[in-house]
């Protein structure tokens, strides 16, 4: 006598993958999207307003790999740019101070 084998041997059934916003979030801050819009406002063929919107939202390691890293050289943002401009500031006013030390009483500007 033989033995019969009763169990299924096709694979699960597959449906829709579940994702909770975690999963989403996490997706979008790893590649990054784009949203792009333009907003006009036009009376009588005139056109009086045009706002163009241009958002990338990613991850700060995303935003780097794509060439996006304004913050680190913006004062506001970044201690190290505030530092640098401060730098920047103080030798072009000693700078401005040795000219104006160098000069004659008769070259100095009134």
């Amino acid at each position: 006598m033989t033995d019969v084998d009763f169990r299924q041997s096709s694979p699960p059934v597959s449906g829709p993958q579940t994702t909770n916003l975690a999963d989403i979030l996490e997706r979008v801050l790893d590649k990054g999207i784009v949203i792009a819009g333009d907003i006009k406002v036009d009376l009588l063929d005139i056109e009086l307003l045009t706002i163009r919107i241009r958002l990338f939202v990613a991850s700060v390691d995303t935003a780097k790999k794509a060439g996006i890293d304004w913050w680190e050289n913006d004062p506001a943002l970044s201690s190290r740019a505030s530092r640098n401009a401060l730098r920047d500031e103080n030798r072009a006013l000693r700078e401005r101070l040795e000219e104006l030390e160098s000069k004659t009483p008769d070259e100095l500007p009134e």
